[in-house]
């Protein structure tokens, strides 16, 4: 088969265009840009699609790129297609933005394919990518470590992106431009071996293909592709299991998953569903493997409450909920500020809607709370048997202040109301949920559900008592 064929298949296997697709071509001058201009040009001759115009993005980075884009600029003057350049100094942009240089010329060319789309009222842009580039991009990125996704390498579509010549040999287009003497530039940094890419290109590969698989680039390319399906099944898995994270309402930058939801799926979907909904809370921070194996400890714990920091998110189990929120986001801004404060009748209850929880105050004399205290002390920290005396009413019912200090039963002294959350294990994005039973001097009866002050505590068997309950709203 040769080169066109392969292309023309590569086209309807993944339905990349048709007769009336209107497409741009990314030409940067170099042999598997010009080749696929020329092989497109081909294509548009029998009718099989439109080419409305050739695009050439000059990142500024060498002495000669205004020789590349002089040279594409020709190229599209030969094949009659009009012609767009965007000049930008992406190593500027790199140090502006704190990422490599890669990174930010992959990021600024791609914002040139979308507005270039645009320019031409383009359905899509055809970029230069060979299977050569695939098996390059599956050892790098295995190299570092990838999963499922990262092994997919290039896809054939990606948005408006479109990859024409992603089954073709890069010897096989460099044999295709030489029986037509179609000239081409060389792209000097190919030869740094300074980039990971191409230390892969000049040393890796010929290695693997010397010593182990003659066939290598294919096989690393089947790989790839392998991935690619396994990584499509495994995003409709999440779609059709509803799996996906969903933003809350009313909340900018939060996104909530459901645990049981999640313990239902093999784990490797568990992992997929934490790992997509976390690179949404970084925004473009970077997610590692160690980042999302933490979140799912955390899911998987027994413990019904927690928080993990994350890449420029926060991380929070609230029962059977996973709630990720972006940093920068309001609802982080409102969670740390907290502040709440009800009265507390007596006899009456309290509903705290901070904590999705009711507190109740009833007196009793001494002699009817002693079946309520010796359960309260079998069971549960939920209920407090507290002297009826030595406090001020009225009562009212309050969250954590700062300098907020008591002395917890048995301890016979004070201690910091944030210290012994840290001791109780309270999870710090619970900690000022808690609610705090405090009289009119505001001094502390009861942190529900943990303890009482000493100071209250029954201490003669006559005496009326105070009963403080906790329960679910």
């Amino acid at each position: 088969m040769n080169v066109l064929d392969t292309v023309r298949r590569t086209i309807w296997r993944y339905s990349l265009a048709a007769p009336d697709s209107r497409l741009a071509v990314a030409l940067s001058g170099g042999g598997d840009s010009v080749a696929l201009a020329h092989l497109l040009r081909m294509l548009q001759d029998t009718g099989e699609l439109t080419v409305v115009g050739v695009a050439h993005f000059n990142h500024q980075l060498r002495e000669d790129a205004g020789r590349d884009e002089a040279f594409s600029r020709s190229v599209a003057e030969q094949l009659g297609w009009p012609f767009l350049v965007e000049r930008e100094a992406v190593a500027e942009r790199a140090r502006r933005e704190r990422h490599s240089v890669e990174r930010a010329a992959r990021t600024a060319r791609h914002e040139f394919f979308s507005r270039a789309c645009g320019h031409f009222s383009a359905d899509a842009i055809a970029v230069g990518h060979t299977r050569d580039d695939q098996a390059e991009t599956f050892l790098l990125r295995l190299l570092r470590g990838a999963g499922a996704r990262g092994l997919s390498g290039m896809h054939p579509r990606n948005g408006r992106v479109i990859r024409p010549l992603l089954d073709c040999r890069r010897r096989e287009l460099r044999a295709f431009l030489a029986e037509r003497a179609l000239p081409f530039v060389d792209d000097s940094t190919n030869h740094d071996v300074a980039i990971p890419r191409n230390r892969i290109r000049s040393d890796l590969i010929p290695l693997l293909e010397e010593r182990f698989n003659p066939a290598v680039v294919e096989a690393l390319a089947n790989q790839a592709e392998l991935a690619r399906d396994e990584w499509t099944w495994m995003l409709d898995e999440l779609r059709t299991r509803s799996l996906e994270a969903r933003t809350s309402n009313g909340e900018s930058g939060t996104w909530n998953l459901d645990r049981s939801a999640l313990l239902a799926v093999p784990r490797a979907l568990r992992r997929l569903a934490l790992w997509r909904a976390m690179n949404d809370a970084a925004e473009s921070r970077t997610v590692a493997l160690r980042h999302v194996e933490r979140a799912l400890r955390l899911v998987e714990s027994g413990k019904p409450t927690g928080r993990l920091n994350a890449p420029g998110h926060v991380v929070e189990r609230n029962g059977d909920r996973v709630v990720l929120t972006n940093r920068h986001s309001d609802a982080v801004r409102l969670r740390h500020s907290v502040v709440f404060r009800y009265p507390l009748s007596i006899p009456g209850e309290v509903s705290v809607p901070e904590r999705g929880c009711i507190v109740s105050a009833a007196l009793a004399a001494r002699r009817d709370a002693s079946e309520i205290v010796a359960r309260a002390r079998m069971s549960s920290r939920d209920t407090a048997i507290i002297a009826a005396q030595g406090w001020t009413a009225p009562l009212s019912v309050r969250n954590r202040r700062p300098g907020d200090r008591f002395r917890p039963f048995g301890l016979h002294r004070r201690k910091k109301l944030q210290d012994f959350f840290v001791d109780r294990k309270v999870a710090r994005a619970d900690r000022d949920r808690v609610p705090i039973v405090v009289d009119e001097e505001d001094r502390i009866l009861w942190v529900a559900g943990h303890e009482i002050d000493e100071a209250f505590q029954v201490t003669e068997a006559s005496q009326a008592v105070l009963i403080l309950t906790l329960r679910p709203a």
